[in-house]
């Protein structure tokens, strides 16, 4: 007998939502730089659910793979500026991304935090939410604009602004959703199918930073953390499979 697919009950399938990428998730086989072939992957497959599914989609794109803030203020430069410099890393991310997303024949916009007019827009919450009403892809870049705050809390952040139902966290490093521990290291780690905001928060479980989790806490954004690189699981999820882990 076929294995049925684990349903989440409630809001899905969600008509818009927030896609959390890692700058990792867009690296090469080295975890740096940026890999055409991610990206032609990820385009084909945001078209695919586009043209199946009537939903909105935004992304909030990181810039580890090129620069983390934190790894260079520990190398001696100022955490501040050594944010900054992370922002701009999410700037070249996104705008690869829209590269590879509109030559798939997605109509993207880049929107970032901090101002570069001759690059991409500036962020502005009802700009943002036409433009997704018009059917386009909308990538959040330079994360919230300010340092010591990451892109998982700007992700937080831009799905309450836009009223997005839910932030789907991509994972990258074959890891599926939320764990007990970490099941590279505890190989009998088991995997939560559904957690509490309150839960992630005591137990200090890698999802995403304490301030994300608390701002989709207060505005009942759901989270859901999955293996985005394995394909289809972005639409399933959309199609309403419980894949990796609920976090409500």
């Amino acid at each position: 007998m076929a294995k049925r697919t684990r349903r989440w009950e409630g809001s899905c399938p969600w008509k818009r939502v927030v896609l959390k990428l890692s700058g990792e998730a867009l690296a090469d086989v080295d975890g740096e730089n940026i890999s055409g072939e991610v990206l032609r992957n990820l385009a084909t497959e945001i078209s695919a659910v586009r043209q199946s599914h009537n939903v909105d989609i935004a992304i909030v794109v990181g810039g580890g793979n090129i620069w983390r803030g934190v790894a260079g203020s520990h190398g001696g430069i100022d955490r501040a500026q050594s944010d900054h410099m992370g922002m701009l890393a999410t700037v070249i991310n996104a705008i690869a991304l829209q590269d590879a997303l509109e030559r798939a024949d997605v109509p993207t916009r880049v929107m970032t935090a901090i101002g570069m007019a001759q690059i991409a827009e500036p962020y502005i919450r009802r700009r943002a939410v036409r433009h997704l009403e018009k059917g386009r892809v909308v990538i959040f870049a330079a994360g919230t604009g300010n340092p010591f705050f990451t892109t998982d809390t700007a992700a937080a952040l831009r799905a309450a602004e836009i009223d997005a139902d839910a932030v789907l966290k991509g994972t990258h490093s074959g890891v599926d959703g939320v764990y007990t521990s970490d099941p590279k290291e505890h190989p009998d780690a088991e995997l939560l199918e559904e957690v509490s905001f309150l839960n992630v928060l005591s137990q200090e479980l890698a999802v995403m930073d304490s301030a994300a989790i608390a701002v989709c806490k207060d505005n009942s954004t759901p989270i859901v953390v999955f293996d985005l690189m394995t394909r289809g699981n972005f639409e399933s999820i959309l199609d309403g499979a419980a894949i990796g882990t609920l976090v409500k």
